[in-house]
């Protein structure tokens, strides 16, 4: 007797339909689960039978046989128990085996015949319904999550008995609406207000410029001079997000295991702050069951890096690729897995080994010989990737304790959404999406310059030996600056004020 049920897995971040066909035959009784499952997979047998015989239904006799289609692609976790269960209550008729034809069952069985949570609902979900399924079941818990996706019917249950009811066509009370996602901005509350940063006015200007152009950025700075404060508000002025990146976020999350089941939605930009000892593959993904990294989890937000050189060499030039992609690949015997990581980075690192370099009130201690070494932790190639680089003091006393109000990031997000909608215009019908992302090749198109401001790049280029990827990087910075003047062209001002984010290249002398 055969019966087929229908489930859904993950590649990466993306869903896909897994046909469950099982099949008895007469025979010393065994459940054998066939089609790459992972050991958490084949325990599936044991946690399946004890559901089945405590929900009250009778367990089919004979030899146990369960493919999951398609079978040359690894499959992970319990989201399958479910439509197993279905199945084998399909195989000698105690539900209709064609009820289950159109229906997509996810989730983990209890021995008791609860219905438990599980990751990535979300990313499978819309593999379904992109797949042709309209009718879904899943776990109670998993609710919020699967109601984000339109044009489905979906019935959120808690055990295998609500389960079978629902396929018999007695499960109404438990179908639930779908409903759009609630994207009321919540990163003022998340991540702080920018009024709350005594002084740092260039600071603050440069995470401004940050925002509007997408740009990555690195604070120079001693110990206690307020760059931890800085980078953990720059999501309360980047642009809210749009229905689209809240659900690649989500999706993320939920393949992860982060998302709060009743949040359902991830409305507020990430921020990501690991620790200086964290390993490679945490950063960017991977594992013998390969899960997101930091840098996918920040996507469409904000990766910190404080103390950046205290990173391990591998860590960080793991980097470079997703920072030019916006994507990561990660490639493991058992397949190989893409995710997003489109993020704008933020650093931070003191001047020299003991942080007090060029301070009028504490003592350096490191030579030029032990602060060329400590910059050069960071390579050329990774450096080329951070178009703004500022030194930051620490705030005077009079400024910590003036009560005047500063302004808030409500008003600079104003600023910064007007900047990125002239950034919208000027590249619609591109795949760029800010001026971060300009590529060599287009740079006069998109950054014209007028002639006193190439007369003032052509002397700092002379003075400082600018390479060509510091004049383009140069070039883009000033292109923000113009767009939230809302300047056309590039004049001498914006070039002027981009040439002083290039801090980095004072403290070891080289021109990146």
């Amino acid at each position: 007797m055969l019966a087929l049920a229908f489930s859904a897995g993950m590649l990466g971040i993306e869903g896909y339909v897994v046909r469950v066909e099982a099949d008895s035959s007469p025979g010393t009784p065994i459940f054998s689960i066939i089609g790459l499952p992972d050991r958490g997979l084949r325990e599936a047998s044991d946690r399946v039978r004890a559901a089945i015989f405590n929900s009250g239904f009778a367990y089919p006799a004979g030899r146990l046989l369960v493919n999951l289609s398609p079978a040359d692609v690894r499959k992970e976790g319990p989201a399958f128990d479910l439509a197993i269960a279905l199945a084998l209550l399909a195989i000698d008729e105690q539900i209709d085996r064609l009820a289950l034809q159109n229906v997509i069952a996810l989730g983990e069985l209890a021995l008791d015949g609860t219905l438990r949570s599980v990751n990535g609902i979300l990313p499978m979900v819309l593999g379904a319904r992109n797949a042709g399924f309209t009718k879904l079941i899943v776990p109670q818990a998993n609710a919020e999550e699967a109601a984000l996706v339109d044009g489905i019917e979906l019935y959120a249950v808690d055990s295998l008995q609500t389960a079978v009811a629902v396929i018999l066509g007695n499960g109404g009370m438990h179908r639930r609406h779908t409903k759009p996602p609630n994207l009321t901005p919540a990163d003022d509350v998340v991540h702080g207000d920018l009024a709350d940063v005594r002084g740092q006015l260039a600071a603050k200007r440069a995470l401004e410029i940050a925002a509007a152009g997408g740009h990555n950025l690195l604070f120079v700075g001693p110990p206690g001079c307020g760059k931890t404060m800085l980078a953990r508000r720059l999501p309360s002025i980047l642009p809210p997000m749009t229905l689209a990146e809240a659900l690649d976020v989500t999706k993320i999350y939920s393949v992860a295991g982060l998302l709060k089941h009743h949040d359902g939605v991830v409305n507020a930009r990430p921020f990501r702050f690991p620790h200086h000892t964290i390993s490679q593959t945490a950063l960017v993904g991977g594992g013998s069951l390969a899960k997101p990294g930091e840098i996918s989890l920040a996507h469409h937000g904000v990766l910190f890096l404080d103390e950046l050189p205290e990173f391990s060499r591998s860590a960080i030039e793991v980097m470079r690729q997703p920072l030019e992609e916006g994507a990561v690949t990660i490639a493991r015997a058992a397949g190989t897995f893409t995710y997003p990581a489109s993020f704008q980075l933020v650093a931070s690192m003191n001047p020299c080994p003991c942080g007090y370099r060029g301070m009028r009130n504490a003592e350096c201690r490191c030579d030029d010989a032990a602060v060329a070494k400590y910059v050069a932790k960071l390579s050329g190639p990774l450096l080329d990737r951070i178009d703004i680089q500022i030194e930051i003091a620490r705030v005077p006393f009079d400024d910590m304790v003036r009560r005047d109000g500063a302004e808030r990031s409500a008003v600079i997000r104003e600023r910064v959404i007007a900047a990125r909608r002239i950034q919208q215009q000027r590249f619609v019908g591109t795949a760029i999406t800010s001026n971060a992302e300009i590529p060599a090749n287009a740079m006069r198109r998109y950054c014209p310059l007028d002639e006193a401001a190439l007369r003032l790049l052509a002397a700092a280029s002379a003075k400082r030996q600018f390479s060509a990827r510091a004049l383009d990087r140069i070039a883009r910075v000033a292109r923000t600056i113009a767009d939230l003047a809302a300047c056309d062209a590039i004049h001498a001002e914006h070039v002027a004020e981009a040439i002083q984010y290039r801090s980095l290249e004072r403290l070891d002398g080289r021109a990146a």
